[in-house]
C-alpha cells in the first residue's frame, strides 16, 4: 500500500516536473512538440520524465 502510494506521488511529481519544464524553459521547442511531451509525460510520467531528461534536458 505504501510502496503504491510512493509510485502515485512521484509520477504526480514527474509530470509536474515535465509540465512546468517545458512551459518555462523550452521557448524553441515547437508547439507540436511541446504537446507531445505533455500528453507522454501524462500517460507515462515516470518513464517520460526520465527520457525527457536525458534527451531534451541533456
Amino acid at each position: 500500500m505504501a510502496f503504491g502510494m510512493f509510485i502515485w506521488v512521484l509520477g504526480i511529481i514527474a509530470f509536474l516536473w515535465v509540465v512546468a519544464d517545458i512551459i518555462k524553459y523550452q521557448k524553441k521547442m515547437d508547439s507540436m512538440h511541446k504537446i507531445l511531451w505533455i500528453v507522454a509525460a501524462f500517460f507515462f510520467s515516470i518513464i517520460t520524465a526520465i527520457v525527457y531528461y536525458f534527451v531534451v534536458k541533456k
